[in-house]
């Protein structure tokens, strides 16, 4: 799994590419994120159009990241999600709570 962080105004956008899975790369997307969130990034948002498998492990993560950004006053959105994510997210009724739209352009207005 790969993130590339980028600026779009008060937005930090996080591209995720590859697996969201137990193990080294649900660890790398967590320590990307606390490191975002430690140096004062709140207004987060995440582009799934990359993430090509997605378990519990990287469920729970975004879970954390949503909770932590929301403690800290923040916003978090999450936006292009594959079927397969999208689906995953619905099945665990996430998309209710999750702010989940289509493309970058409404995240950023959202954000």
């Amino acid at each position: 799994m790969t993130t590339d962080v980028r600026k779009a105004g008060q937005a930090t956008i996080l591209d995720v590419k590859g697996p969201l899975k137990l193990g080294p790369t649900e660890e790398a997307f967590r320590t990307q994120v606390q490191q975002l969130i430690d140096s004062g990034t709140t207004h987060l948002a995440i582009n799934l159009a990359g993430v090509t498998e997605l378990d519990s492990s990287g469920i729970g993560s975004m879970v954390r990241l949503f909770t932590a950004l929301k403690r800290a006053g923040g916003k978090c959105v999450f936006y292009a999600p594959t079927k397969q994510v999208s689906m995953l997210l619905k099945m665990v009724r996430l998309n209710t709570i999750f702010d989940i739209v289509e493309d970058e352009a409404t995240a950023l207005s959202r954000v």
